[in-house]
């Protein structure tokens, strides 16, 4: 069985008191730059190609919102290398502004477990540098509520002899389906048919089925082929449409959903669920759970059913068949017992804290922000969860224990030869090194001299 490999990268809302949109860009710079912690700077943006297209071509530009356009016209900013303000932490993962947000990308992780305990380090690490500045406040959410979303990112590598088609096939009905056990919740609507509540933060602003775009005109498949990794042997599944979670169970399904999907089609066993229109699929589960799903024919299902298909598939790994299981009994609980179900998922605990508050629109979505502030003494999602276990800190400060390439570029910070790092290489002086994703690292140990780590990591690559 092809093991997978993930990785998380969550954009948080930022808020500083007495200062305005115009001001996000270098408020958030500023913000990066202010980490407190073990970091070093100095990414290699050379292997970096956002406008590359699975399917065998390369756009001229990405899509921008006419909106955020119109807004910078005329305006002036650093380098981008200056306002990205790129951070490589001490547990490998990154750190730095994307188009004025605060963005940490975790570690590289085999394991659901370690994926879920990183990216709630990150909100350790975005807290650490908010609490620099006075008055800073940031959320683990997607949508401003004005008409702004920005993204919480999934990034899962597969062999490139997996084709589109299947890939395409195997993974759309479950980014449509999965909302219903790790949707973030949301208040109201600001596209389409209007709601009181739904299920989905990132569902408003969906509006096409695939495209290499991510900041407007925005996809359910995002089909940007940057593996990050020997593009002739590796691709990355760059997903989009999923929103930021606070429950740990709601990330550890959100990614562990997909990972079951993808095992699916390398084990040639995808099932299909052709949808008619997945768009209007994605924004109608998100606005009633219940909802039937046109298919192409004369057919129809649900979001549940889809779910409970792949989790009813046979697997060999322990991990994937404890996340088939999870969800399985979650579905069951959302019929039989809600107060449990909420216990795991973010839009059905926010659901029911709102129940309770009840209140105008503009109050309703002041509690639906404050679910998401990262501030744990603040924060309503620790209120509504306070036997949640809280992020650990510590994490940030050690390598992975995965070895990972993660693990390698943790170490790989301690050597002041070091001179670029990217997801897949490193870079001392003009000798650039390639991480292999697959490999396991085993003869590279912290505590090497600089010249037996360059040894062992050859060995190993």
């Amino acid at each position: 069985m092809t093991k997978i490999l993930c990785g998380l990268e969550t954009e948080y809302g930022f808020y500083l008191e007495e200062r305005g949109a115009e001001n996000q860009i270098e408020d958030a710079t500023a913000l990066v730059r202010n980490y407190p912690g073990e970091r070093r700077v100095l990414w290699d943006y050379r292997f970096e190609h956002p406008r590359r297209d699975m399917r065998g071509y390369t756009v001229g530009q990405l899509s921008i919102d006419p909106e955020d356009a119109k807004f910078d016209a005329g305006r002036v900013h650093a380098s981008d290398v200056e306002v990205r303000s790129d951070r490589v932490l001490q547990n490998g993962a990154r750190l730095y502004n994307d188009h004025g947000h605060p963005e940490y990308a975790t570690p590289e992780c085999w394991s659901l477990e370690q994926l879920v305990r990183q990216d709630q380090a990150g909100q350790a690490a975005v807290l650490r540098a908010a609490r620099t500045i006075s008055g800073a406040k940031l959320y683990k959410n997607n949508t401003d509520f004005h008409g702004a979303s920005y993204g919480s990112h999934e990034s899962y590598l597969v062999p490139r002899s997996l084709p589109f088609d299947r890939l395409v096939k195997a993974v759309l009905p479950i980014l449509v389906a999965r909302q219903l056990v790790c949707g973030a919740g949301k208040v109201g609507s600001e596209s389409g048919a209007k709601c009181d509540f739904q299920l989905s933060q990132r569902a408003d602003f969906i509006t096409e089925i695939m495209s290499v775009d991510t900041l407007y005109r925005r996809p359910i498949f995002n089909t940007r082929d940057e593996p990050h990794a020997d593009s002739a042997q590796w691709r990355r599944l760059h997903v989009i449409s999923g929103d930021a979670n606070m429950n740990p169970t709601s990330t550890y399904l959100k990614a562990g959903l997909v990972k079951l999907a993808l095992t699916l089609a390398l084990d040639n066993r995808t099932l299909d669920w052709p949808m008619s229109d997945p768009v209007r699929a994605f924004r109608e589960i998100s606005r009633n759970p219940n909802v039937s799903i046109h298919l192409e024919g004369s057919t129809w299902t649900t979001a549940d059913h889809i779910i409970r298909s792949i989790c009813e598939a046979q697997f060999e790994d322990n991990e994937l068949n404890h996340v088939a299981q999870s969800c399985l009994t979650l579905l069951d609980c959302r019929q039989t017992d809600f107060d449990l179900f909420a216990r795991s998922v973010d839009w059905a605990a926010k659901r029911q804290m709102l129940d309770q508050v009840r209140g105008d629109p503009a109050s309703l979505v002041a509690y639906d922000l404050a679910y998401h502030d990262v501030d744990p003494q603040e924060g309503l999602y620790f209120a509504v969860d306070p036997d949640g276990e809280l992020p650990d800190e510590s994490l940030l400060d050690q390598p992975p224990v995965e070895r990972t390439r993660a693990f390698v570029r943790a170490l790989a910070l301690n050597y002041r030869e070091l001179t670029a790092v990217s997801w897949g290489s490193l870079r001392f002086g003009e000798d650039t090194i390639p991480l292999d994703p697959g490999r396991n690292y085993l003869s590279v140990q912290d505590g090497m001299s600089f010249a037996e780590f360059k040894d062992a990591l050859r060995r190993d690559s």
